[in-house]
């Protein structure tokens, strides 16, 4: 490890486009302390520590929520767009067509992302002043409509900054932007998480911390192996004669992925838990008894830990089997390799090679599935069982630590590997 990072520091461009990365993450941890006016600091710690789910959002916009900074909305509009267009694309033929064009498809899909990150940052922040004013201790103070408006597009502002920096940082190919932007917030709040729970430490909780350790240490494996694992499936490629020579005849394999979704499946399963409560929210003052007694009764439904947890748990699941289908397309797959010569042994081309890579697929996503699942509800298990709040394992922001820390060495080792071969 010491010996890559020597490497990286002694290439003259790794090394400047290292530093710009670590410059863009000051950048947007400095605005990520700069609040917007008229919010109590101490009433919003306390609204989002009382919260599960809100939590959890805090987790994706970087911690920036808590704060309510200039940048409190974080990535997760763009985010959203991002899980939109893909969604889109399924049915939408010209949004399909631009995806098979490549990176000039890619690029146009990308800038209609940035054109609805807009509009919905400011729906969003629109959303969390109304969710903040319902808090029974005073957030925000009162606000008129110009200064409504102008929080708003504080907001929405900060938004396209991180967005504007996260390209920034992709372009260097050094990591994905957002997802190093999210790592720099979750990774913000350690020593804080640090700092308290050693006020709060206690000899009587000894085991429980050597629990917590054992634990945190599992879950770490467990990310690693799930986020590296594949099914490698063999593919041979027939010889051809092209003029007087004899091409191909390749063996080769087509790597299926373990966990093709990623850290998706928990966002839209926190989207989906957490929207019935927002709409609540707003009908808890109602005039009409009936309706406001149906809004405290939907909120107080969502805010039952074991409930929480079971529609948490089986909706992670459930997003997992339909994210893999929205990204993998065995009939592609398969067209392509039979255009292309290949052959799975055994497997005819064609149909039967689409089926055979679907059977595949249904058998190692159950494995992801279950295992997004247990961290998304981790935090919840070890509350129940030690009592703490400071001992409660983030198993989704371990997640997204493991997952940006291994694509980020995955692409400086492209990068090294590709400066050895030009050297040659």
């Amino acid at each position: 490890m010491f010996s890559k990072l020597i490497q990286v520091w002694k290439t003259p461009d790794l090394r400047k486009s290292l530093l710009f990365v670590l410059l863009m993450l000051v950048v947007f941890r400095l605005a990520a302390h700069v609040p917007i006016p008229g919010v109590d600091p101490d009433n919003l710690r306390n609204f989002f520590a009382s919260n599960q789910i809100l939590g959890l959002l805090n987790i994706f916009s970087g911690g920036t929520m808590e704060s309510f900074s200039v940048v409190a909305l974080g990535v997760s509009p763009y985010i959203t767009a991002s899980i939109i267009f893909q969604l889109l694309a399924m049915i939408i033929p010209r949004l399909e067509e631009l995806q098979k064009e490549g990176q000039q498809g890619q690029e146009r899909i990308n800038q209609y992302t940035r054109l609805a990150t807009v509009p919905l940052a400011f729906l969003q922040g629109f959303g969390m002043l109304s969710l903040l004013r319902q808090s029974p201790r005073p957030i925000i103070a009162g606000m008129d409509f110009f200064q409504t408006a102008t929080v708003m597009v504080i907001m929405t502002a900060g938004t396209i900054f991180l967005m504007w920096i996260g390209e920034l940082i992709s372009e260097r190919k050094i990591g994905n932007g957002i997802s190093l932007l999210i790592f720099a917030g979750i990774i913000s709040g350690l020593p804080g998480a640090l700092q308290q729970a050693l006020v709060t430490f206690d000899k009587s909780q000894v085991l429980d911390w050597l629990a917590y350790l054992v634990l945190a240490l599992v879950t770490v494996a467990g990310v690693v192996i799930v986020s590296e694992g594949q099914r490698n499936v063999p593919v041979i490629y027939a010889k051809r004669m092209r003029g007087t020579r004899l091409s191909g005849g390749a063996e080769t394999y087509l790597p299926l992925r373990v966990n093709m979704a990623g850290v998706i499946p928990i966002i839209f399963a926190i989207s989906i838990i957490l929207f019935p409560s927002m709409i609540a929210q707003f009908f808890i003052h109602a005039k009409t008894a009936a309706i406001a007694s149906f809004a405290q009764s939907t909120i107080a439904f969502f805010q039952d830990q074991t409930i929480y947890a079971v529609l948490y748990f089986l909706m992670v699941m459930g997003f997992t089997y339909f994210y893999t289908a929205v990204i993998f397309h065995p009939d592609q797959v398969a067209e392509n390799l039979q255009k292309q010569g290949g052959f799975i042994p055994g497997i005819r081309p064609g149909r039967p090679t689409s089926e055979y890579l679907m059977r595949t697929l249904n058998r190692i996503t159950p494995a992801a599935a279950v295992f997004l699942a247990v961290i998304a509800v981790l935090p919840l298990v070890v509350q129940q069982f030690t009592g703490s709040q400071t001992l409660a394992i983030g198993g989704t922001s371990l997640l997204i630590v493991v997952s940006v820390v291994i694509e980020t060495v995955n692409q400086i080792d492209a990068q090294l590997t590709m400066r050895e071969y030009e050297t040659i």
